[in-house]
């Protein structure tokens, strides 16, 4: 599947990244189709530059974008819909899920024993 997504560029500490089209098994300094823009969270205001034309070819050829991106592209107008929220830790919040779980089945245990 492809996908549209960011890889990173610059010195240590100064990143910017580019948008890439590419196969989502493969890593984001590998191979890649096409670059598609480029972007600079440390300028103010960010810096974004989109191949519009581009972008909506790869989209319509039925290429997923990442969360962040999305994002992007949904600001710029490119888009349309609500964004996505573009979370780091996946797993983190998976385990906040089961410790949640498994407190409320404690204290619920603990409830039927009081009973």
């Amino acid at each position: 599947m492809l996908t549209i997504r960011l890889s990173r560029v610059g010195k240590k500490k100064q990143p910017t990244y580019r948008l890439i089209i590419s196969e989502k098994s493969k890593d984001t300094f590998g191979d890649f189709l096409e670059i598609l823009g480029h972007y600079n969270p440390l300028t103010e205001p960010k810096t974004i530059n989109l191949k519009e034309e581009r972008i909506k070819y790869w989209l319509e050829k039925g290429a997923q974008t990442s969360p962040t991106v999305h994002n992007l592209l949904v600001d710029a107008e490119i888009i349309e819909g609500p964004k996505v929220k573009a979370s780091k830790n996946k797993k983190k919040e998976g385990r906040e899920k089961e410790i949640k779980e498994k407190k409320i089945e404690t204290k619920e245990k603990e409830e039927a024993k009081k009973k």
